[in-house]
């Protein structure tokens, strides 16, 4: 077998941004013809050792190495003049434009530019790796995944030999995160070096070659993925053993909590963004919502929380007697006032959940103001319960005095998460729960949600990670731009399945 070639190698890489260590003292090595898996927790480091890979970052101390020979590296224009390119989560597209006219964008071409001949030159490309791709389509008009293409597909033709991706599937489906893994493993199998930055482990498992993981801005180690398991990886990440079984209980004395039927809700551009959606909430379950960025997962939650106007339809909450109290027009205080014991942990933290120029405790405070308590004589609690979610979420702060808005975001969202459910709620909405949270913080939540459950709780959760909604949820919901596409039992689904509904394409109704 060939020695593998080197074809970036870091050497004693170090960045700080103020008094924060990004990145102390690493080294890693990029190989050509492998896919490097890079993992870590959230605040590792991983993507500011990538940016300064790709230029947007310059490093405080430490070397680079292309192909043998030293390197510098000061802007993304160096970092191509290397063959070294980029996507980040956001994309850099001019929406429109078309495929062909963002991946030739800022080309010289000095014999002068024929746009013709540059499809034909990006089809050889494209036949080469298997993209599927039309060059004619506006970006405005594409699905997440075809733009993440025409971005891969911009960065080889302008000659890439190194790509990096970060958190590529984050808001694919199963089948588009098929696609894009068989085009970068063909791109693997032409001698191209691909760095993958991602938090899931399923995928680590499924893409690539090596693993290193980074902690607290230092590299703790490298594995084979043919040699390595996901309570490796973790234990890794984290420092410590973490146990990655998330429990599912089976519901005990289900009863129906709420009750939506044929909602439509349209945003404020008009546009329709939930179209006669119906089902049911039950206590003692979790009801998972799964389906494509921005298909209405956002907007339901918010009419049920009295956030968001409904057009039409009706909502419901269920008393234990049978009783039935619309919600339909009421906002959350009103909800409140009605004895409606209901929580939500919005998408939006800080817009929405909680005032980020308010300490720790103060934050926790805004659930007394709902229930009429004084500002001027109630301050102890408060500041109990803060010190309480601090401890059992392991928040990273030095005191309930730590304005929310110098926390970290996964920080923020266990301060918001841990407000709600010590509100003793009947209902929890929660929305993206984990996002932005480390692997432990993240079953953390997973055993406060079933907690919740098992106490008699109707809880509906919002998830981006198909193998979490699997795992953790009882009934999953899916939608498809705004419709019901299907309920399925989270115990009998698959991943496959449940992708295929998220596009409109299975049959389950």
């Amino acid at each position: 077998m060939p020695e593998k070639q080197c074809a970036v190698s870091l050497r004693g890489i170090s960045k700080a941004f103020g008094k924060i260590q990004a990145n102390h003292n690493v080294d890693l090595d990029i190989y050509r013809g492998e896919i490097l898996a890079l993992l870590g927790e959230n605040g590792s480091g991983k993507t500011t050792l990538m940016n300064m890979l790709s230029g947007i970052y310059f490093p405080d101390s430490g070397t680079i190495t292309i192909d043998g020979k030293p390197a510098t590296i000061s802007s993304p224009r160096d970092a191509f003049a290397y063959g070294i390119g980029m996507i980040h989560q956001h994309f850099k597209l001019i929406n429109v434009f078309t495929a062909a006219e963002n991946i030739v964008l800022g080309l010289q071409d000095e014999a002068g530019f024929n746009l013709d001949e540059a499809k034909t030159r990006i089809m050889s490309v494209c036949d080469a790796y298997s993209f599927e791709i039309d060059l004619d389509q506006k970006v405005y008009d594409m699905s997440v995944s075809q733009k993440q293409t025409v971005e891969i597909v911009k960065l080889l033709y302008r000659g890439t030999e190194v790509l990096i991706l970060d958190e590529p599937t984050a808001v694919l489906t199963p089948q588009e995160t098929d696609k894009l893994f068989a085009v970068l493993r063909n791109m693997r199998d032409s001698g191209k070096a691909i760095v993958i930055i991602t938090h899931k482990l399923h995928e680590v498992l499924d893409i690539s070659d090596r693993v290193s993981v980074l902690r607290k801005g230092e590299q703790i180690g490298e594995l084979l993925t043919s040699k390595a398991t996901a309570e490796q990886m973790t234990n890794m990440m984290v420092g410590r053993q973490v146990s990655l079984n998330i429990e599912r209980p089976t519901p005990q004395d289900p009863r129906e909590r709420i009750r939506v039927e044929g909602v439509t809700v349209r945003g404020s551009d008009g546009v329709v963004k939930l179209d006669n959606v119906s089902f049911s909430a039950y206590t003692g379950e979790i009801l998972g919502i799964a389906g494509i960025s921005g298909c209405g997962q956002k907007e339901l939650l918010e009419a049920i929380a009295g956030l968001q106007a409904v057009e039409q339809g009706s909502i419901d909450y269920i008393e234990d007697d049978g009783t039935l109290d619309s919600l339909i027009g009421k906002d959350p205080l009103e909800i409140a006032s009605m004895g409606i014991a209901l929580s939500f942990v919005p998408e939006d933290r800080l817009g929405m959940g909680l005032v980020g120029s308010m300490d720790l405790a103060d934050n926790m405070m805004l659930r007394s103001f709902r229930q009429g308590r004084s500002f001027f004589t109630d301050r102890k609690a408060p500041e109990h319960l803060a010190e309480k979610v601090i401890d059992e979420l392991e928040v990273n702060t030095t005191s309930v005095h730590t304005p929310v808005s110098n926390l970290s975001g996964g920080n923020v969202q266990k301060v918001l998460v841990g407000r709600e459910i010590a509100s003793a709620p009947k209902v929890v909405l929660s929305a993206y729960a984990v996002r932005g949270l480390d692997v432990n913080s993240s079953y953390v939540i997973y055993d406060l949600l079933n907690k919740q459950k098992e106490s008699g709780v109707a809880v509906v959760y919002v998830g981006e990670d198909l193998d979490v909604l699997l795992e953790l949820c009882d009934r999953i919901l899916v939608l498809c731009a705004g419709k019901v596409s299907g309920i399925v039992d989270g115990r009998n689904t698959t991943k496959n399945e449940v992708g295929l509904m998220m596009t409109n394409l299975g049959g389950a109704q």
